[in-house]
Protein backbone atom coordinates (compact mmCIF):
# COMPACT_ATOMS: atom_id res chain seq x y z
CA UNK A 1 0.00 0.00 0.00
CA UNK A 2 1.60 3.79 -1.11
CA UNK A 3 0.25 6.52 0.77
CA UNK A 4 0.01 9.50 -1.11
CA UNK A 5 -0.99 13.07 0.16
CA UNK A 6 -2.23 15.87 -2.19
CA UNK A 7 -1.29 19.24 -2.14
CA UNK A 8 -3.83 22.11 -3.84
CA UNK A 9 -6.71 19.39 -3.30
CA UNK A 10 -9.36 22.03 -3.33
CA UNK A 11 -8.35 22.75 -6.74
CA UNK A 12 -9.78 21.42 -10.09
CA UNK A 13 -7.12 19.14 -10.16
CA UNK A 14 -6.48 17.76 -6.71
CA UNK A 15 -10.26 17.03 -6.56
CA UNK A 16 -9.93 15.01 -10.02
CA UNK A 17 -6.85 13.02 -8.06
CA UNK A 18 -8.80 12.58 -4.90
CA UNK A 19 -11.80 10.75 -7.50
CA UNK A 20 -9.12 8.99 -9.36
CA UNK A 21 -7.06 8.08 -6.00
CA UNK A 22 -10.07 6.49 -4.67
CA UNK A 23 -10.53 3.85 -7.06
CA UNK A 24 -7.17 2.31 -6.49
CA UNK A 25 -6.89 -0.31 -3.96
CA UNK A 26 -3.03 0.24 -4.02
CA UNK A 27 -3.05 3.47 -2.71
CA UNK A 28 -4.38 5.30 0.23
CA UNK A 29 -4.82 9.40 0.38
CA UNK A 30 -3.68 10.23 4.34
CA UNK A 31 -3.29 14.05 3.67
CA UNK A 32 -4.98 16.89 1.46
CA UNK A 33 -3.84 20.27 2.23
CA UNK A 34 -4.29 23.85 1.10
CA UNK A 35 -2.61 27.42 1.65
CA UNK A 36 -4.14 28.88 5.19
CA UNK A 37 -7.09 30.36 5.14
CA UNK A 38 -8.68 28.71 2.76
CA UNK A 39 -12.77 28.21 2.66
CA UNK A 40 -12.60 24.42 2.38
CA UNK A 41 -10.03 23.90 5.18
CA UNK A 42 -11.71 21.61 7.83
CA UNK A 43 -13.84 19.20 5.38
CA UNK A 44 -13.50 15.73 4.06
CA UNK A 45 -11.84 15.43 1.33
CA UNK A 46 -14.19 12.84 -0.49
CA UNK A 47 -17.07 15.42 0.10
CA UNK A 48 -15.18 18.45 -1.64
CA UNK A 49 -14.74 16.08 -4.81
CA UNK A 50 -18.16 15.06 -4.29
CA UNK A 51 -17.45 11.16 -3.83
CA UNK A 52 -18.59 10.66 -0.14
CA UNK A 53 -17.04 11.16 2.89
CA UNK A 54 -13.50 9.55 2.90
CA UNK A 55 -12.07 10.20 6.73
CA UNK A 56 -9.34 12.72 5.68
CA UNK A 57 -9.88 16.26 6.34
CA UNK A 58 -8.53 19.44 4.39
CA UNK A 59 -5.73 20.97 6.09
CA UNK A 60 -2.95 23.51 5.84
CA UNK A 61 -0.27 21.97 7.69
CA UNK A 62 2.29 19.73 5.98
CA UNK A 63 1.61 15.70 5.61
CA UNK A 64 4.38 14.07 7.27
CA UNK A 65 3.20 10.91 7.04
CA UNK A 66 2.73 10.62 3.75
CA UNK A 67 4.90 7.74 1.06
CA UNK A 68 4.37 10.69 -2.09
CA UNK A 69 3.14 13.89 -2.14
CA UNK A 70 1.37 15.15 -5.17
CA UNK A 71 2.04 18.79 -6.26
CA UNK A 72 -0.07 20.21 -8.72
CA UNK A 73 -0.04 24.30 -7.21
CA UNK A 74 1.69 27.28 -8.07
CA UNK A 75 4.99 27.55 -9.12
CA UNK A 76 6.00 30.17 -5.99
CA UNK A 77 5.22 27.33 -3.49
CA UNK A 78 7.38 24.56 -5.43
CA UNK A 79 10.31 26.02 -3.26
CA UNK A 80 8.81 25.61 0.14
CA UNK A 81 6.58 22.92 -0.41
CA UNK A 82 10.30 20.80 -1.78
CA UNK A 83 11.97 21.73 1.38
CA UNK A 84 8.77 19.99 3.64
CA UNK A 85 9.61 17.04 1.58
CA UNK A 86 13.22 17.22 1.45
CA UNK A 87 13.50 17.22 5.36
CA UNK A 88 11.23 14.31 5.95
CA UNK A 89 12.65 12.01 2.61
CA UNK A 90 9.37 11.84 1.05
CA UNK A 91 8.87 11.24 -3.40
CA UNK A 92 7.28 13.88 -5.13
CA UNK A 93 5.34 14.00 -8.22
CA UNK A 94 5.65 17.49 -9.19
CA UNK A 95 3.33 18.84 -12.22
CA UNK A 96 3.14 22.16 -11.43
CA UNK A 97 4.19 24.34 -14.47
CA UNK A 98 5.48 27.85 -15.32
CA UNK A 99 8.51 27.21 -12.85
CA UNK A 100 11.46 30.06 -13.49
CA UNK A 101 15.15 29.62 -13.84
CA UNK A 102 15.39 29.44 -9.88
CA UNK A 103 12.64 26.88 -9.39
CA UNK A 104 13.86 24.15 -11.54
CA UNK A 105 17.26 23.95 -10.20
CA UNK A 106 15.15 24.29 -6.59
CA UNK A 107 13.64 20.69 -8.10
CA UNK A 108 17.27 19.56 -9.34
CA UNK A 109 18.57 20.10 -5.93
CA UNK A 110 15.78 18.48 -4.38
CA UNK A 111 15.98 15.52 -6.75
CA UNK A 112 19.72 15.15 -5.24
CA UNK A 113 18.27 13.78 -1.58
CA UNK A 114 14.50 12.53 -2.63
CA UNK A 115 13.20 10.76 -5.62
CA UNK A 116 11.06 13.15 -7.96
CA UNK A 117 8.90 12.75 -10.87
CA UNK A 118 8.31 15.81 -12.72
CA UNK A 119 6.48 16.34 -16.03
CA UNK A 120 4.93 19.29 -17.91
CA UNK A 121 1.87 16.65 -18.28
CA UNK A 122 1.51 13.13 -17.08
CA UNK A 123 -1.15 12.06 -19.76
CA UNK A 124 -0.07 8.90 -21.74
CA UNK A 125 -0.89 10.39 -24.97
CA UNK A 126 0.81 13.53 -24.25
CA UNK A 127 3.74 11.27 -23.39
CA UNK A 128 3.75 9.46 -26.71
CA UNK A 129 3.13 12.76 -28.66
CA UNK A 130 6.42 14.10 -26.66
CA UNK A 131 8.21 11.16 -28.53
CA UNK A 132 6.11 11.19 -31.96
CA UNK A 133 7.55 14.80 -32.16
CA UNK A 134 11.15 14.01 -31.02
CA UNK A 135 11.27 11.22 -33.99
CA UNK A 136 9.52 13.60 -36.66
CA UNK A 137 12.02 16.20 -36.02
CA UNK A 138 14.99 14.20 -36.48
CA UNK A 139 13.34 12.52 -39.89
CA UNK A 140 12.11 15.96 -41.70
CA UNK A 141 15.01 18.46 -40.10
CA UNK A 142 14.97 22.09 -41.32
CA UNK A 143 13.57 22.04 -43.79
CA UNK A 144 10.05 21.41 -42.28
CA UNK A 145 9.01 24.59 -40.36
CA UNK A 146 8.06 23.87 -37.01
CA UNK A 147 5.57 25.80 -35.03
CA UNK A 148 3.48 24.84 -31.99
CA UNK A 149 -0.51 25.83 -30.97
CA UNK A 150 -1.59 25.07 -27.20
CA UNK A 151 -5.11 26.02 -26.56
CA UNK A 152 -6.71 26.17 -22.92
CA UNK A 153 -9.09 27.47 -20.46
CA UNK A 154 -9.28 31.03 -19.82
CA UNK A 155 -8.35 30.48 -15.98
CA UNK A 156 -4.67 29.15 -17.32
CA UNK A 157 -2.30 31.52 -15.31
CA UNK A 158 0.95 30.76 -17.34
CA UNK A 159 1.07 30.90 -20.90
CA UNK A 160 2.44 28.93 -23.13
CA UNK A 161 1.94 25.38 -21.24
CA UNK A 162 4.23 23.81 -19.74
CA UNK A 163 3.25 21.12 -22.23
CA UNK A 164 4.21 23.23 -25.02
CA UNK A 165 7.38 23.78 -24.02
CA UNK A 166 7.93 20.26 -23.34
CA UNK A 167 6.80 19.77 -27.22
CA UNK A 168 9.47 22.34 -28.39
CA UNK A 169 12.01 21.02 -26.17
CA UNK A 170 11.44 17.47 -27.77
CA UNK A 171 11.34 18.70 -31.43
CA UNK A 172 14.34 20.97 -30.48
CA UNK A 173 16.51 17.93 -29.41
CA UNK A 174 15.07 15.88 -32.30
CA UNK A 175 16.71 18.44 -34.47
CA UNK A 176 19.99 18.86 -31.97
CA UNK A 177 19.46 22.47 -31.60
CA UNK A 178 19.12 24.85 -28.13
CA UNK A 179 16.01 25.52 -28.06
CA UNK A 180 16.69 28.95 -26.37
CA UNK A 181 18.46 30.06 -29.84
CA UNK A 182 15.60 29.02 -31.90
CA UNK A 183 12.45 30.10 -30.40
CA UNK A 184 9.62 32.37 -31.06
CA UNK A 185 6.75 33.34 -29.01
CA UNK A 186 4.46 34.60 -30.60
CA UNK A 187 4.39 37.03 -33.99
CA UNK A 188 3.48 40.87 -34.22
CA UNK A 189 4.02 43.32 -36.71
CA UNK A 190 5.98 43.45 -39.36
CA UNK A 191 8.14 40.12 -38.63
CA UNK A 192 9.79 39.50 -42.06
CA UNK A 193 10.51 36.33 -43.91
CA UNK A 194 10.33 32.98 -41.32
CA UNK A 195 13.71 32.32 -40.49
CA UNK A 196 15.15 28.50 -41.35
CA UNK A 197 15.00 26.48 -38.41
CA UNK A 198 13.20 28.54 -36.50
CA UNK A 199 10.39 26.82 -33.66
CA UNK A 200 7.22 28.88 -33.29
CA UNK A 201 5.47 28.71 -29.95
CA UNK A 202 1.45 29.87 -29.94
CA UNK A 203 -1.05 29.93 -27.09
CA UNK A 204 -5.01 30.35 -27.01
CA UNK A 205 -7.04 31.24 -24.23
CA UNK A 206 -10.89 30.81 -23.92
CA UNK A 207 -13.53 28.36 -22.52
CA UNK A 208 -13.02 25.45 -20.55
CA UNK A 209 -10.60 23.78 -22.34
CA UNK A 210 -8.76 21.09 -20.91
CA UNK A 211 -5.46 21.26 -23.20
CA UNK A 212 -5.19 21.31 -26.76
CA UNK A 213 -1.65 21.04 -28.44
CA UNK A 214 -0.67 20.30 -32.18
CA UNK A 215 2.50 20.62 -33.70
CA UNK A 216 3.34 21.04 -37.41
CA UNK A 217 5.77 20.28 -39.45
CA UNK A 218 5.60 22.47 -43.12
CA UNK A 219 6.96 22.63 -46.20
CA UNK A 220 6.27 22.81 -49.81
CA UNK A 221 3.40 20.78 -50.90
CA UNK A 222 2.95 19.18 -47.48
CA UNK A 223 2.16 19.58 -43.79
CA UNK A 224 2.24 16.96 -41.31
CA UNK A 225 0.46 17.84 -37.62
CA UNK A 226 0.70 15.91 -34.48
CA UNK A 227 -2.11 16.01 -31.91
CA UNK A 228 -3.42 15.85 -28.80
CA UNK A 229 -6.79 16.99 -27.52
CA UNK A 230 -7.08 15.94 -23.42
CA UNK A 231 -11.51 16.35 -22.78
CA UNK A 232 -10.80 15.24 -19.14
CA UNK A 233 -8.56 16.07 -15.82
CA UNK A 234 -9.00 12.15 -15.34
CA UNK A 235 -5.98 11.53 -18.10
CA UNK A 236 -3.39 14.03 -16.10
CA UNK A 237 -4.57 12.75 -12.64
CA UNK A 238 -4.44 8.97 -13.75
CA UNK A 239 -0.75 9.15 -15.06
CA UNK A 240 0.64 11.54 -11.88
CA UNK A 241 -1.01 8.39 -9.31
CA UNK A 242 1.03 5.83 -11.75
CA UNK A 243 4.29 8.10 -11.17
CA UNK A 244 3.39 7.92 -7.48
CA UNK A 245 2.76 4.11 -7.55
CA UNK A 246 5.74 4.04 -9.43
CA UNK A 247 7.90 6.41 -7.47
CA UNK A 248 8.01 5.14 -4.01
CA UNK A 249 10.50 2.39 -4.83
CA UNK A 250 13.25 4.38 -6.70
CA UNK A 251 16.13 6.45 -4.97
CA UNK A 252 16.67 9.79 -5.10
CA UNK A 253 16.68 10.96 -8.66
CA UNK A 254 15.25 13.45 -11.13
CA UNK A 255 12.47 11.23 -13.19
CA UNK A 256 10.37 12.17 -16.27
CA UNK A 257 7.28 10.65 -17.54
CA UNK A 258 9.02 8.72 -20.07
CA UNK A 259 11.11 7.08 -17.17
CA UNK A 260 8.13 5.66 -15.41
CA UNK A 261 6.23 4.78 -18.83
CA UNK A 262 9.33 3.22 -20.21
CA UNK A 263 9.65 5.08 -23.19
Amino acid sequence: MTTIAILGAAGRMGQMLIRCAARLPELRVTGVCERAGHPALGQDAGQIAGIGALGVSLADTWPADADVVIDFTFHTAVAANLDCAVARRQAVVLGTTGLSDDEKQRVADAAKVIPIVWAPNFSLGVNLLLDLVRRAATVLGPAYDAEIVEMHHRLKKDAPSGTALGLAEALAAGRGVDLKAVATYGREGIVGERPRGEIGIHAVRGGDVVGDHTVLFATDGERVELAHKATSREAFANGALHAALWLRSKPAGLYSMRDVLGL
